[in-house]
């Protein structure tokens, strides 16, 4: 059974770090991209913003123009997890943080980050 399990959100303060880690079981976790996705809230089932790619062995990333030099996606293939190093955050941060696998079947439960003074 392929679960990914999110971990790591909780509040912060405007300008702080929080690092999201997202750990992977069920399949062979070095087989795929990895992606983190976010809804912000009260955006309902819309409102799902991509925010972060990585390739296989992390010899690619990409990143929303939203996030491009605050947020660092990586990964670690030995331990089947993914992670997203968030910095210098900001109110329109807030969101619940999904980790997806590639080809967009599988999602963790989501992780809620409030960025909040």
């Amino acid at each position: 059974e392929v679960q990914l399990v999110e971990s790591g959100g909780g509040l912060v303060q405007p300008g702080g770090s929080q690092r999201l880690s997202c750990e992977a079981s069920g399949f062979t976790f070095s087989s795929y991209w990895m992606y983190w996705v976010r809804q912000a809230p009260g955006k309902g089932g819309k409102g799902l913003e991509w925010i972060s790619t990585i390739n296989q062995d992390s010899g690619i990333t990409r990143y929303a123009d939203s996030v491009k030099g605050r947020f660092t996606i990586s990964r670690d293939n030995a331990k089947n997890t993914v992670y997203l190093q968030m910095n210098s955050l900001k109110f329109e941060d807030t969101a619940v943080y999904y980790c997806v696998r590639g080809g967009f079947l599988y999602w963790g439960q989501g992780t809620q980050v409030t960025v909040s003074s």
